[in-house]
């Protein structure tokens, strides 16, 4: 195979964040996920500018707290210099201005940090997904408009669940989660609602995923750190 043809079917990404460990994880992650690619990494924004004037990314995976430009500002200086990648924001800033700003610049995504690899993983192939109908749409009305505005960066109504889970359980789970006191980790939620443990996360990354539950790390003295979880009130 050809490096033109190579290329032709992979999503090009440049990982941004001040912190080079950081920046290391997100590109292992991104690896994983076909048919992304990562084509390099910048630490600060203008190094971003210019990596991506050199290496013309599709998507940008962009941290907000650079170390010289604020991450949102990158973007206009990205539009000026004439470049159309997208930009996807990947960051611990959860001010409801920033969050705002960022739709304003049009981010294809938002994801808060810390997050896991699971979280990455629905964002880069829900933006493939929706990047495939861009490029293959041909508009003759507006159902086709409709059609291809389907994944943009809008929240899924409550009442709509994944394939595969039921309302039943999502019930269970969302009870458990308001009438924890603090917070809950999956194995717990699974005490508290019979359900398998496997089960029990997948609900409660999906109440992440829509915004109605927060996560937060708890460390211990060893291995990795367990995810916990609270209903936003």
């Amino acid at each position: 195979m050809t490096e033109a043809s190579d290329k032709a079917g992979a999503i090009d990404v440049l990982v941004v964040d001040d912190d080079f460990m950081v920046a290391r994880v997100h590109r292992a992650f991104v690896e994983r996920v076909e048919p992304f690619r990562v084509v390099g990494t910048a630490h600060t924004g203008e190094q971003a500018v210019a990596a991506v004037d050199e290496l013309r990314p599709d998507l940008v995976l962009l941290d907000l707290y650079l170390p010289d430009l604020f991450g949102l500002d990158v973007i206009p200086r990205l539009r000026t210099a004439g470049h159309d990648c997208d930009v996807m924001v990947i960051s611990a800033a959860t001010e409801a201005d920033t969050v705002r700003g960022a739709v304003r610049r049009g981010v294809v995504d938002y994801l808060l940090k810390p997050f896991e690899f699971e979280d990455l993983r629905l964002r880069l192939e829900r933006y493939a997904a929706q990047r495939g109908r861009l490029l293959t749409t041909v508009v003759r009305g507006q159902a086709d408009v409709d059609r291809v505005l389907a994944g943009s960066f809008v929240p899924a109504p409550a009442h709509t669940l994944p394939k595969g889970m039921s309302v039943e359980t999502a019930e269970l789970v969302e009870r458990a989660l308001r009438e924890a006191e603090g917070t809950l980790s999956a194995t717990e939620c699974a005490a508290r609602t019979g359900v398998s443990r496997v089960s029990a996360r997948r609900y409660l990354e999906y109440f992440h995923g829509t915004g109605s539950a927060e996560v937060s790390l708890r460390y211990g003295a060893t291995g990795r750190p367990e995810r916990r979880y609270a209903w936003r009130a």
